[in-house]
């Protein structure tokens, strides 16, 4: 029985089939009906012309439909694309040409957008539209319930572990580019990461994975994840999607499309909820608003379910860590750095512990190689490239030169360099510092965002914060932080400034602090660095 995503989601609803696999608001799914809705819109695709291989875009919210539309493409051997659902007529156009994208799941308040550039993608075959509410504007797109309804489910199939599983990722550093993985390293690498929560020693054989499932979730130990970010994000539907999945868990999907902490908590406590996926500060610290409010107006929420709080792709400081432990106490919070190129390493956190921010243990198969390609040594102060081994992307998607710089090999070991840049200290563990190509060059020092964002978040008063560097005579580049403020706080510039300058170095310091209403983020709650930039030239008058 080979890995793979499908060929193991199968086994499972054979073993466990009357337990619950989705919930979205009142709609829930057995893994029974969660399988054979995925067979008859995998027909749907190969009805309509898709084979092995063929591109399927998946250009919506958070729902059910969408872990059942990309457990389709799986079963066929088609691979999903996640589109952004922010993304625009060009955005849009651009990722589904860019991906060779043969047909495309939709809501249908995203229509509009859908039917604009439909007729320039002459490799589309098949538009699926999901009713949310929005005016159907795309007329040749079939409905996705009826095409549930009008096929009979595809038989299964036997797959190749080489099948190709493939994520785009944000386009924070350029175009967004699809991530090429092996689908039998992916399902692999994700039981390794998943089976120890169940208890259980991960099984190399996928034969056994079912089995072991089932006895777990017969004891009561059935996973409930909600992922709270999007699952067109690899934080979303790897973290709160796949690894749920693989251990025979609930995926729960709140219908609010941004984070409503309320709607969230109210869930948690209903569905009683044992794993909750975050981003960062950006979602943690109005849970915890929620959450003391609540208390405050003597309502609290059950929140004795959770076991887990997991984080990914933004920072999470020591301080709103800290916060959570007091109000969740029994939660471990794992906090994982990573990218859609590769994982590098995991802090744990439970109550009683030390914590430090961005403070990580490595994973095995990570190091930290200089820019001549030697090893940094623990303890040596020497910055350097995190590298992630193990399961390595296979490479860009119709990028072959992105793919040589990203992906090399170093004394026979193939590694990813997603661009994050770190120092190990002496017990080996990695401090992140952050991504290079955000680095500011001030007066002839170097200056990592992370760090400044953390101490300015630090001043109170600031609820978020952005650090980037300007143009600038004197300087290079003048460090100039972009932040928000909690509701009724009232801040200015010397106190932020004032504030840093007693953490850090004088130099890493903001020249300027720019206010605004809401720091920009992409809906993962990474940062928007563009934007943030824009916001600073604008109110400086730099345009």
């Amino acid at each position: 029985m080979e890995m793979h995503f499908a060929t193991v989601w199968e086994a499972i609803t054979d073993e466990i089939g009357d337990a619950t696999a989705l919930v979205h608001g009142t709609t829930r799914r057995t893994w029974t009906q969660y399988d054979d809705r995925a067979a008859r819109m995998a027909a749907a695709f190969v009805d309509a012309g898709l084979q092995p291989d063929s591109k399927i875009g998946l250009y919506l919210y958070n729902c059910n439909e969408y872990m059942e539309a990309q457990y389709a493409g799986f079963k066929m051997r088609g691979v999903p694309v996640n589109v952004n659902y922010r993304y625009l007529d060009e955005e849009l156009w651009y990722l589904l040409d860019n991906s060779d994208a043969e047909a495309l799941v939709f809501h249908s308040s995203l229509g509009d957008r859908v039917a604009r550039v439909a007729t320039r993608l002459p490799k589309l075959k098949l538009l699926i539209e999901v009713d949310d509410g929005g005016a159907g504007q795309v007329p040749t797109a079939r409905r996705y319930e009826e095409a549930i309804a009008n096929h009979d489910p595809m038989p299964r199939i036997t797959r190749s572990e080489n099948d190709i599983y493939m994520l785009y990722t944000g386009g924070t550093t350029g175009m967004p580019k699809g991530v090429m993985y092996a689908m039998g390293g992916m399902t692999g690498g994700f039981i390794t990461s998943g089976f120890p929560l169940l208890g259980a020693v991960p099984p190399s054989d996928a034969a056994l994975v079912a089995p072991i499932v089932g006895d777990a979730v017969r004891s009561g130990k059935q996973t409930v994840s909600i992922p709270s970010c999007p699952l067109m994000h690899g934080t979303g539907v790897w973290l709160g999607g796949f690894i749920p999945h693989l251990m025979g868990g609930t995926v729960v999907t709140l219908p609010s499309r941004s984070l409503d902490s309320d709607e969230l908590l109210t869930t948690v406590q209903n569905e009683h909820a044992t794993s909750v996926v975050i981003v960062g500060d950006s979602f943690a610290k109005p849970i915890v608003r929620a959450l003391e409010t609540a208390i405050a107006a003597g309502t609290p929420y059950d929140t004795s379910s959770i076991q887990m709080v997991i984080s990914s792709g933004v920072m999470w400081t020591a301080e709103v860590k800290e916060q959570m432990l007091d109000l969740i106490p029994q939660a471990m919070l794992i906090d994982a750095i990573g990218s859609t190129e590769g994982s590098m390493g995991t802090q744990i956190s439970m109550r009683g512990m030390a914590i430090e921010t961005a403070k990580f243990s490595q994973a095995a198969t990570t190091k930290v190689f200089t820019d001549d390609d030697r090893e940094v040594l623990p303890g040596s102060g020497e910055v350097g490239l995190v590298a992630a081994g193990g399961n390595v992307p296979l490479g860009y998607f119709k990028d072959s030169e992105k793919s040589a710089r990203t992906f090399r090999v170093i004394r026979g070991e193939r590694y990813s360099f997603p661009g994050d840049m770190a120092t190990v200290n002496a017990d080996g563990t990695l401090v992140l510092l952050g991504r290079g190509s955000q680095v500011i060059n001030t007066a002839g020092e170097k200056v990592f965002p992370e760090e400044v964002e953390e101490a300015v978040k630090r001043s109170a008063g600031v609820l978020d914060c952005l650090v980037v560097g300007i143009d600038d005579d004197k300087f290079g580049q003048s460090v100039t932080a972009v932040a928000s403020l909690a509701e009724g706080a009232t801040v200015d510039e010397a106190t932020v400034i004032a504030s840093v300058k007693e953490q850090l170095a004088g130099f890493k310091a903001p020249k300027r602090v720019v206010f605004v209403a809401s720091v920009p983020r992409a809906p993962n709650g990474k940062a928007d660095y563009k934007a943030a930039k824009q916001y600073a030239l604008d109110a400086l008058g730099k345009s």
